[in-house]
Parts: structure tokens; sequence; C-alpha cells
């Protein structure tokens, strides 16, 4: 070979070289956007994750965990199918991200050109910035049972404000999310006559032991006269799981005089043999503008609106499906949506049929798991047309084979209420709920993006 033809053999060579090195899949150049817009919103310093994924360093030392349970779809936690409906902030990852991630844990897990963190910089910055004007804590912190048995605890927590408040966000953050399994908040106002000491009573009551109103007696939240002051539904509300969302200015939003009280109807602590301190609390933003248009909030099924058919009773070896259905009486916008049930659930389905038989997908969840429940908001505002009917299909499976059976051998499972209508919370019981908040129609809603 000659000298020449050996120069052109070496160039092509070093040509084909740098273009497999300039085409190798790398940490900062590939990877780390991914995992800081799926992974990285939970596994900080300040997040839900029980450890960090940010650094190159930090994906090493936990390769094997992190290709297996990416490849098993189990992390990110995002239950629903995203094929078919959409949502806001959703974490699962796609199948090219999927393989792409795949490929460099199993290659050389080169680093790249280094690069700023620059998404999770913004995302802490954001979170420091966003400072709540005012915090609600407990009066001290609870301390479980150690009965290894659900409690359902109803809680106040009394504010004071200068003049009445517009508020654009209350925040409940469980102070302890292994034992925090859900709460529903309620905001309630008082006008300067209707109460004279807003912090006299008791701040904790067990709603196993005492009825509704013998509860808001112990509380001391009826007005001094003794009637029912102005309560505001569903102001906050928290799931195994769940992100609150903020909405457009303009949508949603509460309005608050100068002496209140957030009342958690419903404070549900899960099963634990030990006594295990929390310390939850209300993060609240004020704003400066009035709410233009008020969420309003229903649920199908359980305490809700319709009937569950057959009963809601799953008998032991057994894989039953139950059905709730509602008709939409006027054109609303659906906001966000939240299927609910216990450690039986198996796959959850819900959808609207029109008047003229066109099929509006809402949500699909085909393996159902009680660890990570959302409130799943649509991207755009869904319009449900009048004379809708929403459908919910929902399969539950209490055989030895769920590995979340809470019964072994299987026993027979259903809602079970007590003199409060509270027992069915209960984890080893079962519900069936399909949560929606929504607006009454106006024409250009489906334009209208919900996330900000």
């Amino acid at each position: 070979m000659s000298y020449t033809n050996i120069k052109i053999t070496y160039f092509i060579l070093c040509i084909i070289i740098m273009g497999c090195t300039k085409n190798e899949t790398t940490f900062h150049q590939d990877i780390k956007y991914i995992i800081h817009e799926k992974c990285a919103v939970c596994h900080h310093p300040k997040g839900a994750g029980p450890f960090s994924l940010i650094t190159y360093q930090d994906l090493i030392k936990r390769a094997d965990m992190i290709k297996e349970v990416i490849e098993a779809k189990y992390m990110p936690p995002w239950p629903a199918d995203p094929e078919y409906r959409s949502f806001l902030y959703e974490k699962s990852l796609t199948p090219d991200e999927i393989e792409k991630i795949t490929i460099w844990l199993n290659g050389k897990q080169q680093k790249g050109e280094w690069t700023n963190n620059s998404f999770l910089d913004s995302l802490l910055v954001k979170d420091e910035k966003r400072k709540p004007d005012l915090q609600l804590t407990m009066k001290q912190s609870h301390i479980t049972n150690s009965t290894n048995q659900d409690q359902f605890l109803m809680m106040k927590f009394p504010f004071e404000l200068e003049k009445d408040t517009f508020i654009r966000q209350i925040e409940f953050v469980p102070g302890n999310t292994q034992i925090v399994h859900h709460i529903n908040a309620h905001l309630i106002t008082y006008s300067s006559t209707e109460k004279t000491n807003l912090f006299d009573g008791e701040y904790i009551v067990d709603t196993e032991l005492f009825s509704d109103e013998a509860c808001f007696k112990k509380l001391n939240i009826l007005n001094d006269s003794g009637e029912y002051p102005v309560l505001t539904p569903s102001v906050s509300n928290y799931l195994p799981g769940s992100e609150q969302t903020i909405y457009p200015t303009g949508i949603g939003g509460f309005t608050a005089k100068k002496q209140n009280i957030i009342l958690v109807n419903d404070f549900h602590y899960a099963p634990t043999p030990y006594s295990v301190k929390d310390s939850s609390y209300f993060n609240i933003y004020f704003s400066k503008h009035p709410p233009k248009r008020k969420i309003q909030e229903t649920q199908l099924g359980t305490f809700g609106i319709s009937k569950i058919n057959p009963p809601l009773i799953i008998p032991p070896n057994e894989i039953k499906k139950f059905t709730t259905r509602a008709r939409i009486t006027k054109d609303i916008s659906l906001l966000t949506i939240n299927p609910h049930m216990h450690l039986l659930g198996k796959s959850f389905l819900a959808y609207a049929v029109t008047i003229n038989d066109d099929t509006i997908p809402l949500i699909k969840i085909d393996d159902w798991n009680f660890r990570w429940q959302y409130f799943y908001t649509f991207k755009k505002m869904l319009k449900i047309p009048a004379g809708s009917e929403i459908i919910v299909e929902a399969t539950y499976d209490n055989t030895s084979n769920n590995p979340d059976n809470p019964f072994s051998p299987p026993t027979t499972v259903s809602e079970r209420v007590n003199f409060n209508g509270r027992g069915s919370m209960k984890t080893s019981n079962e519900m069936l709920q399909f949560i929606i908040n929504y607006l009454p129609y106006e024409e250009g809603d489906e334009d209208i993006h919900l996330g900000i």
C-alpha cells in the first residue's frame, strides 16, 4: 500500500472514530435533562424522594437499581396511561427515553462535556422564592396510636387576618408521608360579630368516637349563637403521591375574612404498629385579585352522586368489576380528576359518552397502585357537553395473588360505615370514587392552558 493510500485510510478511520465518539450517548448531553425533568423533581435534597438523582455520581452508584425500576416502569410513578389521555406534568418515561437511559447504563456510562444543572437550579430557586404568606402549624405534634389501626381525626387550624383577604392557594404539607394517608380540608369564615374566640375548644377530635355534631362542638367551630358558620368545601386535599395544581390567575381561589378556621374534616393516618410523630401544616398564599371563577367539585361512587353497580362487595378469591355513572345536566369544563380506590384496586377506567354517542376519554389505569394516587390535571380545560354520561369501570382483585391484599387468607371486603358514615375510609375496607373539579362552561374554555 502506498504512503498516499495509508494517509487516506488513516483519515477515513479518524473520521469514523470521531463520528462514533460524537454520537455516543453521554450523561450531560443526553441523559441528564431526562433525569432532571422526570426524576429529580422528587429526588433532590428538598424533595419527597429518599435520595438525590442530580449528578453523574448519583446515577452511577444506583445504576443497577435505576435500570431495573425504569425497565419495569415502576419508576417514575405515573399510573395513568399517557396514550389514553395526556395530563399536565406527566412523569412517565417514553419508550425512547427508557431505551436511551438503558443504553447509557449498559454502555460505558460516559460523562460527556460538563453542563450546569440549570433545570434543577431553576426548580430550587423557584421553590425558595415561593414563600407562603402565612403558615399554619398544629398546636402540637400529633403522636399516632401504636395499635396498627387506621386513625380518623378532625382538626382545626384557626387564624386571624387584619382584613378580608383573597387567597390564591391553600397547600397542605404532610409532616410524615409514611403515615399521613389523606386529608380533606375546608375553609370556615366568620363575620366580626359571629365568633368571640377562635382559639377556644379542642384542636383534635377522634371521629371514630364522636358524631360530626359532637366533633364540631368539641372543636368550638360553631357560631356563638350555635348556628353553623359559612364553609367553603375542599379548599385543600391530599392523597399519597398527589401534587396540588395552581390554576391560572382568575380560576379558583378563596376569600378569607378577619377570623377563619381551616377545618380538616378527615385527617386519616394509616395503620402503624409504632407511635409516630406528625407535624403537618398548611401554607397559605395570598392574591391581589379576587377569584373570578370558583371551582366546583363533585364525585361519583362512594359518598357521591351515583350508585355503584353492583354494590361494592368483593367476595374472597374473586376478581370483580363494578361500574358507576352520572348524567351531566349542563355544559362543564373539567380541570382536575382524581380516581380513588384502596388496596384491592386492580384497574380504573373513566370516560364520558355524549348524547351523540361520541366517547371522550378521561383516564385509564391498567395497573392500580394504592401508593401513587394523583389529582390529574388536563393540559387544557376539557368540555363535557350537557346530556353526557360519565362512566367509571373499576376492577378489584381479592385473591391471594394480589400482594397488597390486607387479608390472608382473603375475606369479604366492602364499603363499611359506622354511625358517622366514615368507616369505609379504612385502608382495609374499599372505596370507589371519581372526584371531579370543574367550572360551568364558557366559550373558549377549550383553549385555556391550565399550566402556569
